[in-house]
């Protein structure tokens, strides 16, 4: 369910953009890019607020993995974790397309330039590698913040580690938002592109041979638990030094 709010949220400002933002010659309107980093914050905001006392609310593969790998998250949940968190994707894209299907009927009939409100794409196609440094990057960040805001040894923030950690999806949106589409979360990329596939979109990236499926798996798996490294090798170690 925590998934599920944060690709509701997510994919539903991307279509707002999408599909209702087209205006007059460089007109801006529905708020463009800013709207949706806005919105994507906002849904990992939420979806921590729905499962944080349930689950933990990781929301996201690569934070499970890490917390695996870093925390003595036990590894027997993982699978679980992570086909839960594909499932809540899945049916979140079910329901945003059902609600706009009106919107996507008259701005795409033929469902071939729209996979992009559900799934991400790199800037470069032909240049794979760039896309997949940048998913590292971002997720990177990611990890190495949530365990900079949920350190018990660091600053404890009680009830506002949600909308922290939601800013820094927001902060990682503007910063590193277009090279890759701004997945950092496996979960959040292929649920929703097996969704789009199975719907009948045409740019679909999944069976069109072009691999790029694969960046937004593999690239937040490997960033994930560098930053999760990252951290307890710098801060996590001073703040174990200073306690001694």
């Amino acid at each position: 369910m925590g998934t599920f709010v944060l690709i509701l949220l997510g994919q539903g400002v991307v279509a707002m953009v999408l599909l209702f933002g087209t205006g007059a010659p460089g007109e801006v309107i529905n708020g463009g890019f800013t709207n949706i980093v806005l919105g994507w914050g906002l849904g990992v905001t939420f979806g921590i607020y729905v499962a944080g006392k349930v689950s933990g609310a990781h929301l996201n593969p690569a934070v499970t993995v890490t917390l695996a790998c870093c925390r003595n998250f036990p590894w027997s949940k993982v699978l679980p974790y992570s086909l839960a968190q594909t499932l809540g994707a899945f049916l979140a894209s079910s329901l945003v397309y059902w609600n706009y299907l009106p919107a996507f009927d008259s701005f795409d009939p033929t469902r071939e330039k729209t996979a992009g409100v559900f799934t991400t794409f790199p800037a470069f196609p032909e240049q794979l590698s760039a896309g997949f440094l940048d998913q590292m990057v971002g997720t990177g960040i990611l990890m190495f913040l949530i365990f900079a805001l949920t350190d018990s040894r660091n600053e404890p923030l009680g009830n506002l580690k949600p909308i922290l950690i939601g800013l820094v999806v927001v902060a990682i949106g503007v910063s590193f938002g277009k090279m890759h589409g701004y997945a950092i979360n496996p979960a959040r990329d292929f649920g929703p592109r097996l969704f789009v596939t199975l719907a009948g979109f045409r740019n679909n990236g999944l069976t069109d041979g072009s691999l790029i499926f694969l960046v937004p798996i593999i690239a937040p798996l490997v960033g994930g638990v560098m930053g999760g490294v990252l951290y307890d090798r710098t801060i996590g170690r001073a703040l174990a030094t200073a306690q001694e």
